[in-house]
């Protein structure tokens, strides 16, 4: 196993967080609004708890993807520069998106809204996933 690349850790929960800005502000913000009233987690009249929460999270799943992407090893991931998309877009797919969609079911929430949050995660990990190969 080699080193986790902790700079790339940073910069791709930094890059999730981004994302996370524009797809649930300008991109996607107002249809959810439409659809669903502001949860007890984040409170709306404190924005630095949304992001301290979102960021802290973010991290977290970023660090995991560092240290998977240091127990495939540098040599084979240089081999196979794929992997970077793969692996992470495959624990946003086979992972993420179906606990998401599970607990979604449950608590009834709108499709378009459980779809905003699925393609979120999707075009979230696979940009972690970006930030690792581009700094591999």
């Amino acid at each position: 196993m080699g080193p986790v690349n902790w700079i790339a850790v940073i910069l791709a929960t930094l890059a999730a967080g981004l994302l996370a800005l524009g797809w649930f502000g300008p991109i996607f913000g107002m249809a959810k609004a439409r659809e669903v009233a502001a949860g007890k987690i984040a409170v709306r009249r404190r924005p630095e708890r949304v992001v301290a929460i979102t960021g802290g999270l973010l991290f977290l799943s970023a660090a995991m993807m560092g240290h998977m992407f240091a127990r495939v090893g540098g040599a084979t991931l240089e081999g196979k520069p794929w992997l970077f998309f793969m692996m992470s877009g495959g624990l946003a797919g086979a992972f993420v998106i179906p606990a998401l969609l599970i607990s979604y079911s449950h608590i009834q929430v709108p499709t378009r809204v459980a779809l905003i949050d699925a393609g979120y995660w999707l075009a979230a990990y696979l940009a972690m996933g970006g930030v690792f190969w581009l700094l591999g």
